[in-house]
């Protein structure tokens, strides 16, 4: 993997050790050690490492990161072996966040425009605005970014996750804290935060004024989403049921971004007081069965889970990993299907794959990599019939397997 270009209006930027994101490994142990009730691992320093990568109709990878206040945009004609000089996204310099839970986003319109979003902070602890940008030009220049939604206080609206429907539409959702605001305005009780979401069809240009998916998530897991088999979206979240069970819910949106259902997807009933800060992955197979992978703790054991999710429960749950595997992903391409986690075994840290070529009956696993700094969540990528792990790393960089 070689060192990418230096930027000429910042001076220096590399996508290895000068890269700053979420921290890795050990700290990631840490995280996991904390929900699961375990004590003695000591904090790493936080490092922004989070980045997003996709792959462009005419078979182009991008990738996104975060350097300083700017994002830069990467592309790659060899599936990740080299990679371009970078493009400014965001011209004029912002707060961007970086960690892996809320990391930038990358997708593509139906009219071939490259859209990134990311959540900008405002001055206030866990506030912020969903932003995004869009390129007529494949990404050579973007347009000055807008915020997606109409809600201007300085609260949480963070956490976003962008995904384009069947129908070319643009959706949006995001983590929102205006009606747990409003119920400590009235001195009434409200548990967790809540999801809003936004739509633009006119490939991403504008949005249309947000709308409540669900009260009651959690509030700072990421979100994951897919298309169904009918092109409507689906997005999955850690959720607060009640009195204070940190699972998840399923909402399958209408074209307006309102809930056409939602639904409690996961049954491990954890009981915490706090956010684990840990979301789910999901993708859609094509004949419909929704496959899934998410952390909780379960009979007091904290663990990451891969499963089918169907009405009313779970089928074939199963652990993903061992007891320090963590930030899965999954991805799926026609009967293939790709899980990846990493894993930190006291020294380095182990990215892992299972892959399936029979629609999750079976699975192989594999032993893709490892790092020995800082390193991003591992992403999932399908392109064709193809499947890909993209992972990002404080020393080797943004790496790129393509799964056997």
């Amino acid at each position: 993997m070689t060192a990418l270009h230096k930027l000429g209006a910042i001076a220096a930027l590399t996508i290895a050790a000068s890269v700053l994101p979420h921290s890795a490994s050990a700290a990631d142990a840490k995280d996991k050690a904390a929900m699961a009730g375990m004590t003695g691992m000591a904090k790493k320093a936080r490092v922004e490492l989070a980045s997003s990568a996709a792959f462009a109709r005419d078979g182009q990878l991008l990738a996104v990161a975060k350097q300083g206040d700017h994002l830069l945009l990467y592309r790659s004609n060899d599936q990740g072996a080299n990679w371009s000089p970078p493009v400014i996204v965001n011209a004029r310099p912002e707060a961007i966040s970086g960690d892996g839970e809320n990391r930038p986003k990358i997708a593509f319109a139906q009219d071939g425009g490259v859209l990134i979003s990311w959540t900008k902070p405002l001055g206030k602890p866990n506030t912020g605005e969903v932003r995004l940008a869009r390129s007529d030009d494949g990404g050579a220049s973007f347009a000055v970014p807008i915020t997606v939604h109409r809600d201007r206080q300085e609260i949480t609206h963070r956490f976003e996750t962008m995904i384009v429907g069947g129908d070319g539409r643009i959706y949006l959702a995001w983590i929102d804290k205006r009606d747990l605001e409003s119920a400590k305005a009235t001195k009434k009780p409200y548990r967790g935060a809540a999801i809003y979401a936004a739509v633009s069809d006119d490939g991403g240009r504008s949005f249309k004024p947000e709308t409540r998916v669900a009260d009651h998530s959690c509030e700072c897991c990421r979100i994951a989403a897919a298309v169904d088999t009918d092109g409507a979206p689906l997005i999955l979240w850690r959720h607060v049921f009640e009195p204070n069970e940190r699972d998840h819910a399923l909402a399958k949106l209408k074209p307006d971004g309102t809930p056409a259902s939602v639904e409690r997807a996961t049954f491990d009933r954890w009981k915490v007081d706090g956010c684990p800060h840990h979301g789910p992955a999901l993708a859609v197979a094509p004949d419909g069965t929704r496959h899934a992978v998410w952390f909780n703790q379960k009979n007091g054991e904290g663990r990451a889970f891969y499963g089918r999710l169907v009405s009313g429960g779970i089928d074939g749950q199963r652990f993903v990993g061992g007891e320090q595997a963590a930030r899965a992903d999954i991805a799926i391409a026609g009967r293939r299907m790709a899980i990846l986690w990493k894993e930190f075994d006291g020294e380095r840290t182990q990215l892992h794959a299972e892959i399936s070529e029979d629609g999750g009956a079976s699975f192989k696993r594999l032993a893709l990599g490892a790092a020995n700094g800082a390193s991003d969540h591992p992403r999932a990528i399908a392109f064709g019939k193809d499947l890909f792990a993209y992972w990002r790393t404080e020393i080797e960089g943004m790496r790129v397997f393509r799964l056997p």
